[in-house]
């Protein structure tokens, strides 16, 4: 974790801290400084909270759907995706997951057109399975990462 990268020196004194013996009657029950233990765990806990809203800031997932759906139609015009392609995107993207026996009804075609739609996202990544009956959730291949998710990663500077 980044966040625990950066302080790492405050992050190696409190947990070592909470090997310390207790410092008086209040520092807990046990043998070891509760105290100690409280401040490594609100210092952790505050490090987490820190590294979330870095994280959401940088992904922006109020926006997400808009940048796949985008993705999604620029797709299906050059012939990459089928027509129905976005339909599906949608779908897992509001519901984090689809069941494959769904594929066909939230797309509105046959089940094998819906095969064939299925079949593209899983192939370039926009859509992910454990297997070939498990539910279909988003993918986020490293190719589309610049598309779906920009700033995530740093520019490249080759010259």
């Amino acid at each position: 974790m980044v966040g625990l990268a950066r302080r790492m020196p405050v992050y190696k004194s409190l947990l070592a801290n909470c090997d310390r013996t207790r410092t008086n009657d209040l520092d807990g029950r046990g043998t070891l400084s509760e105290e100690a233990l409280a401040r490594f765990t609100e210092f952790f806990l505050d490090v987490c909270i820190d590294q979330v809203s870095f994280m959401e800031t940088l992904v922006q997932p109020e926006r997400l759907r808009a940048r796949v759906l985008m993705w999604a139609e620029e797709e299906m015009r050059v012939g990459g995706l089928s027509a129905n392609s976005s339909r599906l995107l949608e779908a897992v993207l509001y519901q984090g997951e689809l069941p494959r026996g769904e594929a066909a009804r939230v797309a509105g075609t046959g089940e094998r057109q819906a095969r064939r739609v299925v079949a593209a996202l899983l192939q370039n990544g926009a859509l992910t399975s454990a297997g070939p009956r498990d539910p279909l959730r988003l993918g986020f291949p490293a190719v589309l990462a610049e598309r779906w998710l920009p700033g995530l990663f740093p520019a490249s500077t080759d010259s």
